[in-house]
C-alpha cells in the first residue's frame, strides 16, 4: 500500500544523502561543464540508482546481505578508492571534448555505469542507507510496500542531480576552454584526495 508520509520521508532521505558535496557531486559538475547536460545527469542518475539499491537492501531487511556488506566495507572502500584514482587520471588527461563527443550514447552509459559502481563501493553510502532504511522500515505499518520507500529515495536523489546538472549546464557558456582545462585539473586533484582519504579511513578501520 502507498503511504504518502513514508514516501516523503524516503524522498528527504534520498535528497539529503545526495546533496552533500563529495566525489559524485564533483564529477557531476565537472562532466556537465566539460561534456554537457546529458553527461552530468547520467553521472548523477548512476548515483541515484546505487542509492536506491542500498535503500532496497535496508527496506527489505535482508540481514545476511547487510552483514556481508558491513563486513566488506574495507575492501569496497579500497576498490572505490582505486576507481577514484582511475577517474582522477582520466580527468587530468582528458582533452577538451567536442560537441559531438559530449553527447554520444556510449559516453553517457559509461558515465552512468561508472558512477553506479563508484557509489556502491562507498562505505558511507552503505552505512547510511542501510541504517536509515532499516529504522524507517521498522517504523512503518506492515502493509506499506517497500517500493514506496525505494521509489522515494530514488526520486529524491534523482531530483538533486537533475537540479545540479541543470544549474551547472546553464552556466557552461561562461567558461572558456582555458577555464574548463583548469576545472579538469582541479577536479582530478580533488578526486585523488578523496581516494587517499578513503584508503586512510579503511586502513584506520583495520588498526
Amino acid at each position: 500500500m502507498f503511504d504518502a508520509i513514508v514516501f516523503l520521508k524516503a524522498l528527504v532521505v534520498g535528497l539529503s544523502v545526495a546533496a552533500p558535496v563529495g566525489p559524485i557531486g564533483l564529477l557531476t559538475i565537472q562532466r556537465t561543464l566539460h561534456r554537457g547536460f546529458r553527461m552530468g545527469l547520467a553521472t548523477g542518475l548512476g548515483a541515484a540508482v546505487a542509492d536506491a539499491t542500498y535503500g532496497t537492501v535496508g527496506a527489505l531487511g535482508v540481514t545476511w546481505l547487510i552483514a556481508a556488506l558491513t563486513t566488506a566495507r574495507v575492501p569496497l572502500a579500497i576498490g572505490g578508492a582505486a576507481l577514484l584514482l582511475v577517474l582522477a587520471w582520466r580527468t587530468w588527461r582528458a582533452p577538451l571534448a567536442s560537441e559531438a563527443a559530449r553527447t554520444t550514447a556510449r559516453g553517457v552509459w559509461a558515465a552512468f555505469g561508472g558512477t553506479v559502481l563508484l557509489t556502491l563501493a562507498n562505505p558511507a553510502t552503505i552505512v547510511s542507507f542501510i541504517a536509515v532504511f532499516g529504522v524507517l522500515a521498522a517504523g512503518v505499518q506492515g502493509s506499506v510496500s517497500p517500493v514506496t520507500m525505494i521509489a522515494g529515495v530514488f526520486l529524491g536523489s534523482a531530483a538533486w542531480w537533475l537540479f545540479l546538472a541543470t544549474i551547472v549546464s546553464a552556466s557552461r557558456t561562461r567558461f572558456d576552454d582555458r577555464w574548463r582545462r583548469r576545472i579538469n585539473i582541479g577536479s582530478a586533484l580533488v578526486l585523488a584526495a578523496f581516494a587517499v582519504w578513503q584508503v586512510a579511513l579503511a586502513v584506520r578501520t583495520l588498526l
